[in-house]
Order: structure tokens, then sequence, then C-alpha cells
């Protein structure tokens, strides 16, 4: 299965694992990441203003890109996906939204929000199937007692992303399961980790990254998980010494091709 691949700025520089972890595992799962040509930042947020429209232009041409060669498009880190989910929905549903990035872009223009776009963690649920995830095991986690970071961009807004229940979600934990882990459920780990406020308020990012930590860890949980390299950064910096990786390095670890990736 061939599908575009959206990596971003942040996988080609502070979080190259979760890049490399993704494309081996990837292979092991069958599917082929293309990445996209020529591609650009995804602006790192959506932002909310309707007359906005530059910064949305380089998520457009993503999808436009996927969509020429009738391919979906997969991302992996949360705050790319989130923008080009949100960006994706915004031309399909909002009309004058939609008039203005066709006629800014001129002849590159005619894009319809048409493209299918997934998380990793959704085309591994959806796509791949859990099940056939589990047969492709080698070295199960053994009842490692891993606990699932969601933080805000994966899930929010609910009706947008419709990856998963933004108040009880349960596809890193169903991983975490398929990889012969025990996913340990804890109060905070849909909640923010601060990760946006770090540069105004440090405080108050460094105390909810502890509380998070702290919580997953009183839960009993070895290790943490995350898609989200700034969460990841801001948990490892602000937190507590629970360590923290990306679900791609579990999935790798626990497929056989970690040590690939080095």
């Amino acid at each position: 299965m061939k599908v575009s691949y959206f990596p971003g700025c942040t996988l080609k520089t502070k979080a190259k694992d979760l890049d490399l972890y993704a494309r081996k595992s990837a292979e092991v799962l069958g599917i082929t990441l293309e990445e996209i040509e020529n591609w650009q930042c995804c602006g790192g947020v959506f932002t909310t203003a309707k007359d906005e429209v530059a910064t949305k232009l380089s998520s457009v041409r993503v999808l436009k890109a996927a969509k020429d060669k009738d391919q979906a498009l997969v991302t992996v880190c949360s705050a790319c996906h989130n923008v080009v989910k949100q960006t994706n929905s915004a031309m399909q549903n909002d009309k004058e939204f939609a008039d203005k990035v066709n006629r800014y872009m001129g002849e590159d223009g005619g894009y319809d929000g048409s493209t299918e776009v997934y998380h990793f963690l959704e085309l591994i649920r959806d796509v791949v199937g859990f099940d056939k995830v589990k047969e492709k095991v080698v070295n199960p986690l053994n009842g490692e007692k891993i606990a699932a970071y969601y933080g805000c961009l994966l899930l929010r807004p609910g009706k947008v992303m419709q990856m998963d229940d933004p108040e009880n979600p349960t596809i890193i934990e169903d991983l975490i399961r398929a990889l012969g882990g025990e996913p340990v459920i804890y109060n905070q780990r849909n909640e923010c980790c601060g990760g946006y406020v770090v540069m105004e308020d440090p405080a108050l990012a460094e105390s909810k990254s502890k509380k998070i930590t702290s919580n997953a860890r009183s839960f009993g949980a070895e290790r943490m998980v995350t898609a989200c390299p700034l969460c990841k950064y801001n948990l490892e910096k602000n937190g507590s010494d629970l360590p923290v990786v990306y679900f791609t390095e579990l999935l790798a670890q626990a497929l056989g091709v970690k040590e690939e990736c080095k």
C-alpha cells in the first residue's frame, strides 16, 4: 500500500526518531510512505481567523499533491496532523475560505478537500488493523506498564479530528495491547502539557507537565508514550523522571526494527 507522507519540520530536526521509526515500522506492515516533494512547514498551529489564508496554503498544497497522486495523506506529528486535518475540513465546509485559497493559489488551485487524511495511528488501526500488527510482533513488550499521553492536538476539536473519543480515547492503549504491553489508564492522559505557553509562562508549563507525569507514575506507569514532539520535550524537561518515548519507537521495538534506525 502506498500513501503520501507529510513529515513536517520537526521530524527533520529535533524529532528525527519519530520519523525514522515510523518509516521502518511502515515497511514491516506493508505500507510505503512516499514523502511529498517540496513540502513546506504546516504553520504549527491552525489559526481560526476567517480572513487568514496565507499560513494554510502549505497544507493545502500538500493535500492537493496527495490528491493528484490519488493517495491518502499520512502524518505522524500531532501538530502537523491537527493543522492539515483542520485545513482540509475548512476546504470542505467553508466555501468562502476555499474560494480565497484557490484564487490565491492561481494555477496551482482547484483543491476541493477530497483527500483522505490519516494520522499514522489511524492508518494502523483502520487500514492495517491491530490484529495484523499483533501478528508482526517479534519483541513483545511483555506486560510493561505504559501510559499513553494524548495531549490536546490529536483529539481536538473532536468534530473535525474524529480520531477517537476526545474525553475517553483508546487508540494508543489498543496499540500498546497489540504490542504486548499493559496500558495504564490515568486521569491526565488527555490534558494539556502546557507546551504552547512554555515561553510565556514556564512555571505554568512545568506545573502542568509534572502533574501529568506524576499522575501516570502513581498509576504504575513505567514509561509514557506520545505522538507529539512538543509534548515529549515538555514532559521530559518539566515532568518527573518517567521516561517518555514516541509511539513509533514502541512500535519499531516490538516489530524488531528499532536497531535499524540507529
